[in-house]
């Protein structure tokens, strides 16, 4: 497996997710953890881009609960994963990058 990105802040209030979006390629894995979930809704400005990317993308469940987002507002294609499947995401990929 390739690069397991992750992105922890709002694609509202930075432009870390579409800079992420921008570096990866096939065989690549992004999850959107803490504010990084807000990218995971559907129907957003960056609903698009996310959808177009080539790699999977996750977001964690927990997070995306935690801020009171209900699940129906999963982009399509959008895997949800919980904290052991984080683990499983990591132990699986050569590397993980951290998207500040």
């Amino acid at each position: 497996m390739g690069t397991l990105h992750t992105v922890n802040k709002s694609p509202f209030q930075t432009n870390t997710l579409q800079s992420c979006l921008s570096h990866v390629k096939d065989g690549d894995t992004v999850l959107l953890i803490e504010d990084g979930v807000y990218g995971a809704m559907s129907g957003t400005s960056v609903s698009d881009a996310v959808k177009a990317t080539g790699a999977k993308v996750c977001v964690l469940g927990p997070d995306f609960a935690a801020r009171g987002i209900d699940a129906g507002r999963t982009i399509e294609g959008v895997e949800t994963v919980d904290y052991e499947g984080f683990v499983d995401l990591a132990a699986a990929s050569d590397r993980v990058q951290a998207w500040l």
